[in-house]
């Protein structure tokens, strides 16, 4: 039996969870700002700044396309190892 990961799922599940989660956390920051959390958004978003539209759009961008960045690091590796463990 094969465990071979699909990288366009993986992919694409792991960019919406982090877009997902920028987006939940800006909100957050917006109804609750005394408990704000952009900060880490500031050092880990280049181009972010807290807030207008454009910065939102960059942010999203930006957690969307470290999911894919994770993915293409993380699928092959499990990939290949999982192969060489039989």
């Amino acid at each position: 039996m094969k465990h071979k990961i699909s990288l366009f799922a993986f992919g694409n599940a792991s960019s919406l969870f982090l877009l997902m989660s920028f987006v939940i956390c800006v909100g957050f920051d917006l109804v609750m700002p005394e408990h704000a959390m952009y900060s880490a958004w500031l050092k880990l978003l280049p181009g972010f700044e807290w807030l207008s539209w454009q910065s939102f759009f960059i942010g999203a961008i930006e957690s969307y396309a470290y999911g894919w960045y994770i993915t293409l690091i993380w699928v092959p590796l499990y990939n290949y190892f999982g192969d060489r463990s039989k």
